[in-house]
């Protein structure tokens, strides 16, 4: 129970970090509303000739604008450094000397701070979007596995910037690897379009790499597209990536402590 304790504790404080700049949450709803409006028109216009693309009618292809665009900060897919930034200026040995591990630590301050921006940087632009186009809600049942996928995503994206943060134990400027990381993930999670538009063989793939578990599936959820034993297994496949993208970034931290080498005075 104690160690619940300490990680809702990091949590709250994950949340009032994010709390404390209201005018950066209020100028990230206003550039994710803008890119919703954009990213909309331009996928209603294939529907100008054809109502369905794999499996996404123009509702459904304008809900996933709406809910990735409301997702964008709550998964975090861009720009973390928090890790690899310690790491370059030595803070990194005092998060060692604590008594919690440092990737727990991080977890943690990243489960309080989703929340916080799925309500204030994520809902206003989806209402925006419902009061002008079209959208499609979920049942119940399928908010609640909305929900469950959601915080799923959270981690399985902090794996993955967990792991290349993790790179600035052996380069001197990890940048490259970040930024190359997250073009990655950006095409593969869904975040430049809906993986359904992908062709059949890169759909696929995309499925079964961790990205899509970052964005498609979690919106899949809502938009009911994934039913019975097929939601389970979707699910599944997100914990199954958590899962192993976890001790891989404690394997990088365990292995990078070693060579890890701070000079001051």
């Amino acid at each position: 129970m104690l160690g619940v304790r300490v990680d809702w504790e990091i949590a709250k404080r994950g949340w009032r970090r994010y709390a404390a700049y209201p005018w950066a949450t209020a100028a990230g709803v206003f550039t994710n509303t803008i890119f919703g409006f954009i990213q909309a028109y331009i996928l209603l216009a294939i529907y100008r000739h054809r109502t369905n693309v794999g499996g996404f009618d123009s509702a459904d292809a304008v809900t996933y604008v709406w809910l990735a665009q409301s997702m964008i900060m709550t998964v975090y897919i861009f720009q973390w450094q928090e890790l690899g930034l310690r790491i370059l200026d030595g803070s990194i040995v005092t998060d060692l000397a604590r008594p919690l591990d440092p990737q727990r630590y991080c977890l943690a301050f990243d489960l309080g701070r989703a929340p916080y921006h799925l309500i204030f940087r994520g809902i206003l632009p989806f209402v925006l979007g419902a009061l002008v186009f079209e959208l499609h809600y979920p049942s119940p049942l399928d908010a609640l596995a909305f929900l469950v996928s959601l915080t799923l995503a959270v981690v399985v994206s902090f794996g993955i910037r967990f792991l290349y943060n993790s790179a600035a134990f052996w380069l001197l400027d990890y940048r490259g690897v970040m930024t190359l990381t997250i073009t990655v993930v950006v095409f593969f999670s869904g975040m430049v379009m809906p993986l359904r538009f992908f062709p059949h063989w890169l759909r696929e793939l995309s499925y079964a790499l961790p990205f899509g578990s970052i964005i498609q599936t979690p919106i899949d959820v809502w938009l009911g597209k994934r039913a019975g034993l097929e939601l389970v297994g979707f699910v599944a496949l997100q914990a199954l990536w958590a899962r192993l993208l976890l001790p891989a970034g404690r394997v990088a931290l365990a292995r990078g402590t070693r060579t890890l080498v701070v000079q001051g005075g």
